[in-house]
């Protein structure tokens, strides 16, 4: 398969730049069956939901992992935290990583330094902080990292740091929203729980693996970064309950896939709880051993993301459903609405 098998024209207006309240997003409901397709809402989701269902979601919390430094000389730098390594250093997507040099001093907002010790790949960089940066720090200089699509000239708003966290966020570590979630108000979630819907939650931290664009010509030698996830011992045991009593497993986005199929993966058809890491790469061909639907957004061409919704749903399939969103007036990607593949 080539990237460009999973390439399609959107016009710039259709990009969320603004969330709609929890719960109003308009819904694409496709049926993989025979391809049907209905309009609804995402408050329609506890109809179109089935009790005993599994609703799986990622409890990851977003920190406000962007970060700004400067060289005495006024030379501005961009720092992404990506993940902690331990000793007070961090995985850092720097920019311009070409400007960087190891062991120089970027002094923070609150007077702080931000040392870049050695190169990593791809704009990644170890970076030390003095003082050590905690989330009570991050959260006083910190901002929250909203995707490039989304314009704020000004950076991202107070509003954004409600707005990009879904309402059961309870894990801090991610550096992007699982924004399938974003839909969910706690009414929503009451509701689908008085269906008979089973909710329960995994942590996986969104990272570098789930953005990182594609620039591979060829979709297999793009390779994935690891990311984070654990079960705990009660979603684990609701996750192999549900499967061997063919209960339907409904996965909120798709780092919910990735971390359940990472498991199921590791376990040989079993969820065990605890940690771990994925670097699971789902393409077309892949067999899923959980996922039985999918709850998620409309994603950028040429993504990780939408080749992980083509192989649950059928390339041609779900391209032909974009298309059909684009046509109805559908918002797209991280701030946009939703689909639900059944």
């Amino acid at each position: 398969m080539r990237t460009d098998d999973f390439d399609y024209a959107l016009p710039a207006d259709r990009i969320a730049q603004q969330p709609a309240p929890r719960g109003s997003s308009r819904l694409l409901v496709l049926d993989r069956a025979d391809g049907r397709i209905e309009h609804r809402r995402v408050s329609d989701l506890p109809d179109l939901l089935r009790p005993r269902d599994l609703l799986l979601l990622n409890d990851t919390r977003v920190i406000p992992a962007r970060l700004h430094a400067c060289r005495p000389t006024g030379r501005r730098f961009e720092l992404l935290l990506l993940r902690e390594l331990g000793g007070g250093a961090w995985e850092t997507l720097v920019r311009p990583g070409s400007r960087t040099r190891p062991g120089e001093r970027l002094e923070l907002a609150d007077g702080g330094v931000a040392v870049p010790l050695e190169r990593r790949g791809d704009g990644r960089w170890a970076v030390a902080f003095d003082p050590a940066l905690g989330l009570d720090r991050l959260e006083e200089i910190g901002e929250v990292p909203l995707p490039p699509y989304i314009a704020r000239p000004d950076g991202a708003t107070p509003a954004d740091r409600e707005t990009y966290q879904t309402v059961y966020a309870a894990t801090p570590g991610a550096v992007a929203a699982p924004t399938a979630g974003l839909h969910f108000s706690r009414e929503l979630l009451e509701a689908v729980t008085v269906r008979g819907v089973e909710p329960a939650y995994l942590t996986l931290h969104v990272g570098l693996g789930t953005f990182r664009p594609v620039a591979a010509e060829r979709v297999a030698d793009h390779r994935m970064h690891s990311e984070w996830y654990r079960f705990s011992e009660h979603t684990a045991a609701a996750v192999n309950t549900a499967l061997a009593n063919d209960r339907r497993v409904v996965c909120v986005g798709t780092t919910a896939v990735r971390a359940l199929e990472g498991a199921l993966a590791a376990g040989r058809g079993v969820v065990a709880p605890g940690d771990a890491w994925t670097d699971i790469f789902i393409t077309p061909g892949f067999t899923f051993s959980g996922a039985g639907a999918l709850l998620t957004n409309f994603h950028l061409p040429r993504s990780t993301l939408l080749m992980l919704v083509s192989a649950f749903a059928g390339r041609e399939l779900v391209l032909e459903a974009y298309r059909e969103a684009i046509v109805s007036g559908y918002r797209f990607y991280s701030y946009g609405d939703a689909m639900l593949i059944v």
